[in-house]
């Protein structure tokens, strides 16, 4: 049988300086302690810090958009050989992989990428992966690469997903880390700061959203920190860091992909009885839409929120939501059908 997948996810806060360059006694221990687990696990490295370790190359660096742009081109090089040489210390061979979010939102090309990742896997090969920011733009752009991480999750059925943090884990309101989380709740994000590193775009707040997303779907996610010993290794154990467990699911490879709600390209709003009916795995009909909140085309995924806004499931959409639009409260009109609706 395959390996089980296992993604890690490190910050900028966490493998650079101050400055921001990369820290490479810590890259060092990363690469370590991943060439112990990638005897176990088809590993996915999602990496942040290309644009610290490039901006050193750019004259009068002020942090506008396509200095950072430029930086990540640079940075991305620079940062990939730091992982080369010290992965090579294990005999470890290592893939670059820029990823848009077009990869993921579109079925057939997300498919490419999992084939992609298996050969790599195949040949005892770890992707390293972030955002393509040469080319990405405000709209397109991942939020930060715990949404990237998360997909990747979501989409390659991981068995657990490893998110690292500079704090070492969620904090309680003493500044303690709590150790487990069985499910989160509303109250588990109340006890979040919401303050975020220098370096980083994405605060804890963030990773509490895709690891909410990521335990809905099954994965066993853990927030930690890498300056314990062996951080990642206890991590994997729950020795160290926040625990958070997987839920109960029992979804198809197709409908994982559709279940990962940030790839919706359009909203509806529908009411109490559509919500009852989709609760019974019933297809969604125009009769129960209350309001299309933003367009899609016929084939693409949306998001279905209830009247008070609350996800309550995602969809592939049998209409456009122009035609959705003239045939409102319409009965016997699909919208999405029950095998093309995932629960949240």
């Amino acid at each position: 049988m395959a390996k089980p997948v296992l993604v890690l996810k490190f910050g900028t806060a966490s493998i650079t300086k101050p400055n921001g360059e990369p820290n490479e006694p810590v890259l060092v221990d990363i690469a370590r302690q991943i060439a112990i687990l990638h005897r176990q696990y088809r590993i996915v490295l999602v990496s942040s810090g290309a644009v610290g370790a490039g901006k050193a190359s750019i004259r009068d660096f002020r942090g506008d958009i396509i200095q950072r742009k430029a930086a990540a081109a640079v940075g991305n090089l620079l940062l990939l050989n730091i992982y080369s040489r010290f992965f090579a210390v294990y005999g470890v061979s290592i893939a670059q992989s820029l990823c848009e979010r077009h990869h993921f939102a579109n079925r057939d090309q997300f498919l490419q990428l999992k084939q992609t990742y298996e050969e790599l896997w195949e040949n005892d090969i770890i992707p390293i992966a972030n955002e393509n920011d040469v080319v990405s733009n405000r709209e397109l752009k991942f939020s930060d690469n715990d949404e990237l991480a998360t997909l990747m999750a979501v989409g390659f059925g991981a068995e657990a997903m490893l998110l690292c943090t500079s704090v070492g884990g969620l904090l309680d309101h003493e500044g303690q880390i709590i150790r487990h989380v069985p499910s989160l709740t509303e109250d588990v994000f109340g006890v979040v700061r919401t303050d975020k590193s220098a370096q980083g775009l994405g605060g804890m707040s963030s990773k509490l959203t895709f690891a909410k997303l990521a335990t809905r779907m099954g994965i066993k996610v853990v927030i930690f920190g890498i300056n314990h010993p062996d951080g990642i290794l206890r991590a994997l154990q729950d020795e160290t860091g926040t625990r958070f467990d997987p839920q109960p699911v029992s979804l198809s490879a197709r409908n994982r992909w559709l279940g990962s709600g940030s790839l919706a390209a359009g909203q509806l709003r529908v009411d109490a009885g559509a919500v009852k009916a989709l609760l019974r795995r019933s297809s969604l009909l125009a009769v129960g839409v209350r309001e299309v909140l933003s367009d899609f085309e016929a084939g693409e995924v949306v998001e279905i929120v209830d009247e008070t806004d609350q996800s309550v499931a995602v969809a592939k959409a049998r209409i456009s939501s122009a035609e959705l639009g003239g045939q409102l409260q319409q009965p016997n009109v699909e919208v999405a059908n029950a095998s093309d609706i995932v629960l949240l």
